[in-house]
């Protein structure tokens, strides 16, 4: 597994070891949906199939998920947006960019994804990829896109003002 010391990977501008490794440990459990959208992001782009199982609802689970042919460096995630998914909610959609890099090319897979919270554990149920290819330059921009300065800031709210 790939070790992460700075920013954690979901885009939290957080360090890994007090965002997404205490979930991956099993020390902490996700509280919404979005926080395990973003821990399950971590997982895949460290290639911990172990808690991307554990978290999955039982009946959709895989056997296993196999990286061994996978080429992708995932870079970063972008939610778009939620509904509902929330402490008190017992289902949840998250919509979300997913950024990679093949080759020195940059892409983007863009889900929404279903989450169930059963036994008061938040799952990934399924999702349905409704695009993916190479990033264009109108993908990383725009008002609400994160500021490319690296502030952590929206665009808007950040150089854009």
């Amino acid at each position: 597994m790939i070790e992460i010391k700075e920013s954690c990977l979901c885009g939290s501008n957080v360090p890994y070891s007090s965002c997404c490794q205490p979930l991956h440990l099993y020390s902490k459990k996700p509280d919404t949906a979005t926080c395990l959208m973003r821990s399950r992001f971590t997982a895949y782009a460290m290639q911990n199939s172990s808690y991307l199982l554990e978290t999955w609802v039982e009946a959709k689970r895989p056997k296993n998920i196999d990286f061994s042919k996978e080429k992708s460096e995932w870079t970063k995630l972008e939610i778009v947006k939620t509904k509902k998914g929330e402490i008190k909610d017992s289902k949840g959609l998250v919509e979300f960019k997913a950024f990679y890099v093949i080759d020195n090319e940059e892409y983007v897979m863009k889900e929404i994804s279903r989450f169930q919270k059963k036994s008061g554990q938040w799952l990934y149920l399924d999702g349905l990829v409704s695009s993916t290819g190479k990033v264009t330059q109108s993908e990383n921009q725009g008002k609400n896109a994160p500021c490319s300065c690296g502030s952590g800031k929206k665009f808007k709210r950040c150089c854009g003002k």
